[in-house]
């Protein structure tokens, strides 16, 4: 099975990449979760009387999660990996690595992930908690969040693309 790009994430909605990343983090899964699965989950909470005029539209958008999972299946098909359309973010602290490494006046090149990790392995992190940017505690889990993202993403994935701006 080919995996979906990280641009394929930036098609979906907020809500169903909140929905598809709750069935993804479930524990009680045993296999990876696939658009059907998530697609079975969501028609299992709709009453059985549920009509088309009764589908939970969001507001301002005119596609129900339920079409937007419609959409996604007849696309990429029912087996494809709910993962590859979940949008995913570094989280806040990670967030604040990643634009100390991108603002750095001396880099040439948009970082990638793995010059982020190159980075907190050398000292990045506590560098920042000294700086007053992290809290102290705030430094503890920026390696095992990077590492899972090149995990998931490779080490060649531009940092930039996955900030987190709130």
């Amino acid at each position: 099975m080919t995996r979906n790009s990280l641009d394929v994430a930036t098609r979906v909605s907020p809500q169903l990449s909140d929905l598809l990343n709750s069935r993804i983090n479930n524990p009680e899964n045993e296999q990876p979760v696939t658009l059907m699965a998530v697609r079975r989950f969501l028609s299992d909470l709709l009453p059985s009387d549920f009509n088309e005029a009764e589908r939970m539209h969001h507001f301002d958008i005119s596609e129900s999660l339920t079409d937007e999972l419609d959409a996604l299946i007849e696309e990429f098909g029912a087996t494809a990996l709910a993962i590859d359309f979940a949008q995913v973010n570094a989280s806040e602290p990670l967030s604040r690595a990643i634009e100390r490494v991108v603002n750095d006046e001396n880099r040439e090149n948009p970082p990638t992930l793995a010059v982020v990790r190159d980075a907190l392995l050398a000292g990045l992190g506590a560098r920042l908690v000294g700086d007053g940017v992290l809290e102290d505690d705030e430094d503890d889990t920026l390696l095992a969040e990077i590492e899972a993202l090149i995990d998931r993403f490779g080490p060649d994935t531009l940092a930039e693309d996955l900030l987190r701006y709130e």
